[in-house]
């Protein structure tokens, strides 16, 4: 799919150009008026479609967001059961459970909290987590989310079929935290907590290649670094992770489950939504972990064909976790990775194609609906792999 002013134009109903998002549709005051990368990072991050700039920015486009969303009709005794009050404190540890999923976003986690914790909303309702929080936060940099929010993150618990689940959005980033790499503390010691058989790391990410659409869902037992940046003299910047390949038993299933929603995706998506099953073994069919803001464009400017399907900025710090901490602490654990492809294959501003981060910075506000558009239809769905 190629993303430019005329598919802006068509559906979120503004030329991003010629009527640039207002500033108060920006979560990050400095993303309405930057072009560094890190601006807008932050922004992809902190924009919340349920806070005062997300509601502005509903009444600037054509974009619904998550205020449309249908509730899916779950087969039977699969329906997620939000758990009830938790024990503890936000200084306790997380509670066991067979199953640990891990989102990153502000908008990640509406999304997510809206499917299978029903009634259970990320922001207002999950218990913020700090434990070790004193000791985790001495290696972050001044000002990352995680500082100014006085947490690692927030949780709540649900139940699917028999299988119990601890949901994490997590506070911390790989680019956000600083060079030290706290991120990788707070995942070694979420998945000593609660002991997980199955970790899940999901959310959105952007597409890489034209063969995908808004709403495909690629499911990775394999992640790879591309460093070339801030972490770029580290040994594993090239590195990459794989595990046992995914279970397939409920993909026809979710397949099923998206059709409720489908209505919400972009006018010009030709086709129902795609589950991308990645081979353990396909490494050029990988989620890239970047360390700068790159992502696909019309002259591959970023490198990043043939390196993988999507691209995003912290998934294969799991992976990293699972080969440093070794087999045995981590004995029988499987891991997977879903990414739902945003709108940012083929950039064309202008009809030249994107050289400079810069250029992205009209269409913020468009990556923004479609990273919620997106998120809107996560479901639960079994992932197996072994680090």
């Amino acid at each position: 799919m190629r993303v430019d002013r005329q598919w802006a134009e068509r559906n979120l109903g503004f030329d991003p150009i010629a009527r640039p998002a207002p500033d108060g549709t920006f979560a990050i005051a400095e993303a309405a008026r930057s072009s560094k990368p890190e601006d807008l990072q932050r922004e992809i991050i902190e924009f919340d479609s349920e806070a005062s700039e997300g509601k502005e920015f509903l009444a600037f486009t054509t974009a619904t967001g998550l205020s449309r969303y249908t509730d899916v009709s779950w087969p039977r005794g699969l329906a997620p059961k939000t758990g009830k009050a938790l024990s503890g404190s936000t200084s306790s540890p997380l509670p066991k459970a067979d199953v640990l999923v891990v989102t990153w976003t502000v908008d990640e986690g509406h999304a997510l909290s809206r499917v299978i914790t029903p009634g259970k909303n990320s922001r207002n309702d999950y218990r913020s987590y700090a434990h070790n929080f004193a000791s985790i936060s001495k290696n972050m940099r001044r000002g990352c989310p995680a500082l100014q929010a006085k947490r690692l993150g927030a949780y709540w618990t649900t139940k699917i079929g028999a299988k119990s689940v601890v949901v994490f959005k997590s506070d911390s980033h790989m680019s956000q935290d600083g060079p030290k790499l706290p991120n990788i503390d707070v995942w070694k010691q979420i998945i000593a907590e609660v002991q997980p058989k199955l970790v899940i790391t999901t959310g959105t990410a952007g597409g890489i290649g034209r063969q995908f659409e808004v709403g495909d869902v690629v499911v990775s037992p394999i992640v790879r670094f591309d460093c070339i940046s801030r972490f770029k003299s580290e040994p594993f910047h090239s590195a990459h992770y794989w595990s046992l390949a995914a279970k397939t038993k409920y993909f026809p299933t979710a397949k099923r489950l998206f059709k409720a929603n489908a209505g919400q995706l972009p006018k010009d998506n030709t086709r129902p939504p795609n589950i991308v099953l990645v081979a353990p073994s396909a490494l050029e069919s990988s989620v890239v972990t970047t360390d700068f803001f790159g992502f696909d464009t019309s002259n591959n400017h970023y490198h990043l064909r043939g390196l993988g399907d999507v691209s995003e900025m912290g998934d294969a710090i799991l992976g990293l976790v699972a080969r440093r901490w070794g087999r045995r602490p981590l004995a029988g654990l499987r891991c997977g990775t879903y990414r739902i492809p945003r709108s940012e294959p083929k950039v064309r501003l202008n009809s030249k194609p994107c050289s400079q981060p810069r250029s992205i910075k009209p269409l913020a506000a468009g990556a923004r609906f479609v990273a919620r558009s997106c998120a809107g239809h996560l479901s639960p769905r079994s992932s197996s792999s072994r680090p």
